[in-house]
């Protein structure tokens, strides 16, 4: 399978994120084509990371289909053949969208990061050990780093295109898309993670947090967009070598982040865009990390 740092396909491109291309089909579809494109410290990369973006995309698909009856959602199909079947201009170019896309219903987007946090990690340790706060609200006292919260918090966040996405208080969300849409993305976060947290678990992997964003569709409902409980969008855990008390290994990009520390502290890399070049073995360690998270989640090897 051939890596892709950016698509051009035969359909108007209206969106290009770090890592997917967005596509419109017609009026009431999008195709999103998950690229190989990766992004560490919030710039991306100028190497691909091979099988990255199928590996997204089949995550994504796998949670989608466990989740039917439970929540509504924007997957149509995540199979190559299937998509190439709805929408024919798409045959000559199987090759390229094998694995790793995705045609969806199209939405008008809610303005939120539904973020759920199952334990004290990332920044929300940081905030906490500063100040005891998770969003400026109080936390118990006495909680130490990767601590399991009972039960999961959850804080929103405000969306942005670049740089880091700002936490908000529930209060705040409230005033920006209403009492009772806060209350149903609230809801519809917490059914997800509870799912997604007792799969995973079952594989050998706890989802410490994650982030999810929603739509509204067509006909009005509230419905779950974009990416679910992925290396990119989550924080995994091995359970089996869970100790809180400390910080963990995560199955995602954590081989990149490492390399470009080290750049960083050998004053080689300043942290801003163009990024260092990434050494093969670092690139090797990152691919091997995210099919070894597809593999644990869903419990087969991944296969295109």
């Amino acid at each position: 399978m051939t890596t892709m740092l950016s698509s051009d396909l035969p359909l108007t491109k209206i969106g290009r994120g770090k890592v997917r291309d967005i596509y419109a089909v017609d009026d009431d579809r999008l195709l999103l084509l998950t690229t190989d494109r990766i992004s560490a410290f919030d710039v991306v990369m100028g190497e691909t990371i091979p099988m990255k973006g199928a590996v997204l995309t089949q995550i994504s698909a796998y949670w989608f289909n466990k989740l039917e009856g439970i929540v509504p959602h924007h997957m149509i199909s995540a199979d190559t053949d299937e998509i190439i079947a709805a929408v024919p201009a798409l045959k000559p170019h199987r090759g390229e969208l094998l694995g790793r896309a995705m045609l969806s219903r199209r939405t008008t987007v809610f303005p939120i990061e539904c973020v759920i946090r199952g334990y004290l990690s990332g920044s929300a340790w940081k905030e906490y050990a500063a100040s005891g706060t998770l969003a400026g609200e109080k936390l118990k006292p006495g909680l130490v780093e990767s601590e399991k919260l009972e039960p999961s918090i959850f804080s929103p966040a405000t969306k942005a295109e670049t740089g880091h996405d700002e936490n908000i208080t529930i209060a705040k969300m409230r005033s920006v898309v209403g009492d009772d849409v806060a209350y149903t993305l609230e809801s519809m976060t917490r059914a997800i993670y509870t799912l997604g947290e007792e799969l995973a678990r079952e594989q050998g992997i706890i989802i410490a947090d994650t982030k999810f964003e929603f739509g509204r569709d067509k006909n009005g409902r509230i419905i779950l967009i974009d990416e679910v409980m992925t290396p990119d969008s989550s924080r995994f855990w091995a359970v089996d070598t869970y100790r809180p008390g400390q910080s963990q290994a995560s199955f995602d990009k954590q081989p990149l982040r490492d390399y470009l520390d080290a750049e960083r502290r050998a004053g080689r890399w300043n942290g801003d865009a163009p990024p260092p070049p990434l050494p093969a073995s670092v690139v090797d360690a990152t691919s091997k990390r995210y099919l070894e998270a597809y593999r644990r989640v869903t419990g087969r090897e991944l296969k295109i």
